[in-house]
């Protein structure tokens, strides 16, 4: 398959999968599942980041610090952006600090808040999705393999996320149908943003070294930033070991992916 074909069939079905399984977990109530996915999720990202995108960026430079030094940067773009997002919420209603884990509670019709903390989730997520599109595409330019492993790891982190944002408009009082139709939407933005950056990158390959560093930095925030702290909210002995073991499942799993596609 041609890279543009590679880069397109992810971005569906990587939209396509993450919201499928999201919608049927939430809808089916199965939200217990949602940390396992999390855990999973941890170690499919940090997996990807360590083993695989971060060494390609390195490998394209000749500067290893220039490498580092984006992933840095990379880091305090993602905090400042939260940061915004969070800001924005909380000026527009009342609320606590952002829970990226999603454990909110199943919506209650007569207390939802009129739609307006599901319209910012969309908007956020929509923009959430463009950027994976543009890591999708810029791993796949790089590297099939490489394109491959990233695509599973950003699915691996968008089936609990998209569980999430099932659960905060049904709490804002949307229809099932109607937070699924705009969950939809949104995941097209993972399309649009691969097929841009696909585009792009043809003319300005240059960027593909930096932008995998900040794929790199993306990865890594999300894991270490938004999914970790939701797992300490679980400190006992058993439920640990379990976040352990799932998360050195998931660094195992991107490994033996990248392993088999490197032999291949």
């Amino acid at each position: 398959m041609s890279t543009l074909t590679w880069i397109i069939s992810a971005s569906l079905l990587g939209g396509v999968l993450s919201l499928s399984c999201a919608a049927v977990l939430t809808l089916s109530a199965r939200i217990s599942w949602l940390s396992v996915l999390i855990s999973y999720a941890i170690g499919a990202l940090l997996g990807a980041a360590f083993l695989n995108t971060l060494p390609e960026a390195l490998e394209l430079s000749n500067d290893p610090i220039q490498v580092t030094t984006t992933v840095l940067i990379g880091i305090l773009l993602f905090f400042i952006l939260e940061k915004l997002v969070l800001w924005r919420h909380c000026h527009i209603e009342d609320c606590e600090a952002h829970d990226p884990s999603h454990t909110a509670p199943m919506p209650n019709h007569h207390d939802h808040d009129h739609g307006r903390s599901g319209m910012i989730v969309i908007v956020g997520d929509t923009f959430h999705n463009f950027v994976d599109g543009i890591l999708i595409a810029t791993a796949f330019m790089a590297d099939v393999q490489l394109g491959i492993v990233t695509s599973i790891a950003i699915i691996a982190h968008e089936i609990p996320q998209e569980a999430g944002d099932f659960l905060i408009l049904l709490n804002s009082g949307y229809t099932r149908r109607k937070a699924f139709l705009l969950n939809l939407l949104s995941s097209l933005a993972t399309l649009i943003g691969g097929m841009m950056a696909y585009f792009m990158l043809n003319k300005m390959s240059f960027l593909v070294q930096p932008l995998l560093a900040l794929a790199s930095a993306s990865m890594i925030y999300v894991a270490m930033s938004d999914l970790i702290p939701s797992l300490h909210k679980r400190p006992e002995l058993n439920a640990t070991i379990q976040q352990v073991t799932l998360i050195l499942l998931g660094i195992a799993s991107i490994w033996l992916i990248g392993d088999f596609f490197h032999h291949d």
